[in-house]
């Protein structure tokens, strides 16, 4: 019995031992493994993530190029400057984004315009094959071709007599903008004021509907020169905006009162 007893603690006692060396061998396999995987399964996944990069580059080249053609129907922004058609397409961008850099008559003259100088005193670039009539009664010169219709009032009305705030003459005094007060169906937007060295403009988008029942597309400047209002207008189809922009882009830089 004593042998039996004596042997017993001994046999607990190899137990702990065995399991240490048991959670060693564990441990030492555990970063083996771990090595393992660093030497053989990393460079690939630095490989593999710099394609993804790559890849994902290349994706953002495409959805920039499909989201930003000026010419596609979402792509308004560069409508305006790019169109060089009659306006058998129409764009829906109704901010010229453009600012005069100088005053009247600074603007450059454009492709497919020819620079008229008027008997009504001034001077402005056309569209080439406009016809020019004039509106006695309203003291306006107006040029036209097919569906489109360009007015220039040459000072016609006095700041003693409207005031100096352009935009307020636009928005509630200016008479060629009076369809649009009257019309039923009518809109303005991009309605601001532009000051130029010693000239303050305004320009404003409008569209109405005209005593014929035919809704239009209006681009408006009114300009004080002189302590007197010069207006440009264009109209057209409401469906050709890109053309009257065009148009009026192209002239309205180029107006500048001869005396």
């Amino acid at each position: 019995r004593r042998s039996a007893a004596s042997r017993r603690p001994g046999a607990r006692g190899g137990g702990p031992r065995s399991l240490g060396r048991t959670l060693v061998g564990l441990v030492l396999l555990a970063l083996t493994l771990v090595v393992l995987y660093a030497m053989w399964f990393m460079p690939e996944a630095d490989s593999g993530g710099g394609q993804q990069r790559g890849s994902l580059g290349e994706s953002s080249e495409r959805g920039g190029d499909s989201g930003g053609d000026p010419d596609g129907p979402q792509g308004r922004g560069g409508d305006k400057d790019e169109d060089t058609g009659d306006g058998d397409s129409g764009g829906a961008d109704t901010d010229s984004g453009k600012q005069p850099s100088e005053g009247p008559g600074s603007g450059q003259l454009p492709e497919g315009f020819a620079m008229h100088e008027d008997a009504a005193g001034f001077r402005i670039a056309l569209p080439e094959g406009w016809d020019r009539r004039t509106v006695p009664s309203s003291e306006q010169v107006r040029f036209d071709r097919g569906n489109f219709e360009m007015i220039v009032v040459n000072g016609r009305d006095s700041t003693a007599k409207y005031g100096k705030d352009p935009l307020a003459y636009q928005s509630d005094k200016e008479r060629e903008l009076e369809p649009y007060r009257s019309s039923g169906w009518s809109s303005a937007s991009s309605l601001r004021r532009i000051d130029v060295g010693d000239t303050a403009m305004a320009e404003g988008t409008y569209t109405w509907e005209d005593e014929s029942g035919r809704k239009v597309y209006v681009r408006n400047r009114a300009m004080i020169v002189d302590d007197r209002y010069h207006l440009v207008l264009v109209i057209g189809p409401e469906d050709e905006e890109k053309a009257v922009d065009r148009y009026f882009e192209g002239a309205v830089d180029t107006y500048q009162p001869l005396s």
